[in-house]
């Protein structure tokens, strides 16, 4: 298929054949969603802990008669049921992630750039550079191209841009090795450059 290509100053550059394999497929969202879930368990640090029984500071001493009390029968006051006591079966350091198919992870990022071209957030561009590193030259730029939350991938960031563009809110900059079904469908716009183009493409053939 065909795509336009702008320019920083949203003006037309020229034209791009994008591969139908990669960017025309119709979504799946249970690929999406799968892709979704395997990344954030991925990114997860498992280092919530809880005191059990026998790590919680306290005496073992039997806590009263085993008779007469009327009561129930406690050994010591570590005991889950009681206050200050240990957590029982509480959650322990460990890694949430799970295996994912690396085939699966490739047809979800095509998936992904899929559904932003279907849905008209995908723009091109012919390249991410700055002369300089002014933030009021991003903004004025992102205000011509209308992205206020927008992910922009190139095949390698601009020491320019990136200075610039690193305290606006909502504006993410990532390599093409970097590129992730998570990121591309958090962010409303997907920017590509011509070169990001060319780099997906030969990295999902």
């Amino acid at each position: 298929m065909k795509a336009d290509v702008l320019s920083f100053s949203s003006k037309k550059t020229g034209a791009i054949d994008l591969d139908d394999a990669i960017f025309g497929l119709e979504p799946r969202k249970d690929i999406l969603h799968r892709c979704v879930v395997y990344q954030l368990a991925k990114r997860q640090q498992g280092t919530h802990h809880a005191q059990e029984r026998n790590e919680v500071r306290g005496t073992s001493k039997k806590s009263g008669p085993q008779k007469g009390s009327g009561g129930a029968r406690h050994g010591n006051r570590k005991a889950n049921i009681f206050r200050g006591g240990g957590k029982a079966h509480g959650p322990r350091p460990r890694s949430h992630a799970f295996s994912l198919p690396k085939k699966v992870r490739r047809l979800a990022l095509m998936h992904a750039l899929s559904a932003k071209c279907a849905d008209g957030s995908l723009i091109i561009i012919d390249e991410a550079k700055l002369k300089e590193a002014k933030t009021k030259a991003v903004i004025d730029a992102f205000a011509k191209l209308n992205l206020s939350n927008a992910l922009i991938v190139d095949t390698e960031i601009d020491e320019n841009l990136g200075l610039a563009a690193r305290n606006i809110s909502g504006v993410d900059l990532i390599p093409v090795m970097g590129a992730n079904v998570y990121d591309i469908l958090r962010k409303e716009k997907l920017v590509l450059t011509k070169a990001a183009v060319e780099g997906l493409e030969a990295r999902l053939k």
